[in-house]
């Protein structure tokens, strides 16, 4: 049970990679550079949003690894991470969000979907190879 829990807590890690690599190609494409007071100004809305997420799944007892947990989160974390620039005045556009929305669905789906595809090949070949 609590290596359970320590595993799910390990998967919040490729969400916030993903947004950071979103928002570090996003402040490098506007010539913002992608110094630490920049990075963090631009990303802790999205972080915020991610861990609040992140904080609904483990309340609803998701692990956060299936395709509609990845939609889920990838919605809260654009929803409440647009929510939060608009309070702090760093404004937002439709282009902006479709981007965000686009580009953090990608990320957060993808390695979802690169894991279900390893879980399925590992217990494909466990079942083929009962010895092991």
């Amino acid at each position: 049970m609590v290596g359970s829990m320590f595993v799910r807590r390990l998967w919040v890690l490729p969400d916030v990679i993903v947004v950071l690599v979103f928002v570090a190609i996003g402040r490098s494409v506007h010539d913002h550079g992608v110094k630490v007071v920049g990075m963090l100004s631009t990303s802790w809305p999205f972080l915020v949003g991610l861990a609040l997420g992140w904080l609904a799944a483990a309340r609803w007892r998701r692990e956060g690894t299936s395709l509609v947990d990845g939609a889920v989160l990838c919605f809260i974390t654009v929803t409440i991470g647009m929510v939060l620039r608009v309070l702090a005045g760093q404004g937002t556009a439709v282009a902006f969000i479709l981007v965000a929305l686009c580009f953090l669905g990608a990320g957060m789906l993808g390695w979802r979907v690169l894991l279900s595809r390893f879980r399925r090949q590992r217990s494909t070949s466990r079942s083929a190879n009962p010895t092991r």
